[in-house]
């Protein structure tokens, strides 16, 4: 197969699916929404955040100005937590969104949103979803998002009251995210609809918020859940941000096709884990790599990753603000022209 035979969203699908490439794809699971992007398309925060066009405009700028093989649009994980209740400040054009109140601080007193398809940001993000599909033709992979239970929870109530509650309250509080998870479920579900290839279940139940115990009784059979229903659709990417490697075991079980993992990870270590059951992509290195260091530094850490076993090489996280266009664009030429016999070089 010689160079650039494929779409980017073939390019993409076929990495997902082990079948042949004609070079390794560069994605993003969460969004690049840096500074110079924009300025280049005129789409500034917090407009951006929930304004349809505003969101599909800087979006694309992941592929028409950088190269990336994905676009997402969906630069926060705040959209549902304002849909149930929460008072966020979206900020400006420097900070990103915070919740400033939160709806509840106890379990009962939540209710089910109704309708909340149709409240203005869900329909603002379905509308850009709609917009990169028809401006790309559908050739480049559209990534949608939606934030998983445990996160809901403590975007709704607090992290405190929601792991004091695990511990005073198990069978209420595993109810509780259980009833929340048919928020991201239907929202992934209306996403595909809309045009995405695939998805990002954003859901910390990283080790700082939750021990490995705790997420194997009460999220990981939720996960497994969400995982069955929506498998059909397309390729779920669960993004969990930070250090899993205790958790890693129990990941690889959820059903997920893919995990977005953290550079603070032993990457090869983790390929060998999870070869058998769940893609990894990742790792590059948000704030010391692609925002502080040079093309050079990017270029390395690309060809470490491949040689770890990383074939879907992809930023760590969200990209910062500061990240310069230069060290994204080395990001993608670096993957683009890394050799496929590159991929899992370095042996244990």
């Amino acid at each position: 197969m010689s160079l650039g035979d494929m779409t980017p969203k073939e390019r993409v699908m076929a990495a997902i699916y082990d079948h042949d490439l004609d070079f390794f794809p560069a994605i993003c699971p969460t969004s690049v929404a840096n500074f110079e992007c924009m300025r280049l398309t005129n789409s500034f925060f917090p407009k951006a955040h929930f304004d349809a066009q505003s969101m599909a405009d800087l979006a694309a700028s992941a592929h028409h100005v950088l190269g990336f093989d994905t676009v997402m649009p969906y630069f926060s994980v705040h959209l549902e937590a304002e849909v149930l209740g929460c008072t966020i400040s979206w900020g400006d054009g420097t900070v990103m969104p915070v919740i400033t109140k939160r709806p509840f601080d106890r379990v009962e007193q939540f209710e089910p949103p109704t309708n909340f398809l149709n409240r203005p940001l869900c329909k603002q993000l379905l509308k850009a979803i709609r917009l990169l599909k028809k401006q790309s033709g559908g050739e480049v992979g559209i990534i949608g998002k939606v934030v998983g239970p445990w996160s809901l929870a403590y975007n709704l109530y607090g992290a405190e009251n929601l792991l004091l509650d695990t511990i005073l309250e198990p069978k209420r509080t595993f109810n509780f995210i259980n009833e929340l998870s048919s928020i991201p479920i239907e929202f992934a579900k209306a996403q595909f609809e809309a045009g995405a290839d695939m998805i990002t279940w954003a859901d910390h139940v990283t080790s700082d918020l939750i021990s490995a115990k705790l997420y194997e009784e009460f999220v990981l059979p939720i996960h497994k859940i969400a995982a069955a229903k929506l498998e059909n659709r397309g390729p779920i990417i669960l993004h969990i941000c930070g250090n899993v490697m205790d958790r890693l075991d129990l990941i690889k079980k959820t059903g997920f096709k893919i995990f977005h993992i953290d550079s603070r990870n032993d990457i090869q270590k983790a390929v060998e884990i999870c070869s058998d059951n769940i893609l990894l992509t990742g790792s590059i290195n948000n704030p010391y790599t692609l925002t502080n260091g040079s093309t050079s530094d990017v270029k390395k850490e690309v060809r470490r990753n491949i040689e770890q076993g990383i074939k879907l090489i992809s930023p760590e996280c969200a990209i910062p603000f500061k990240v310069p266009n230069a060290n994204l664009l080395e990001l993608v030429n670096s993957i683009h022209r890394a050799p496929l016999s590159s991929l899992g070089k370095t042996k244990s």
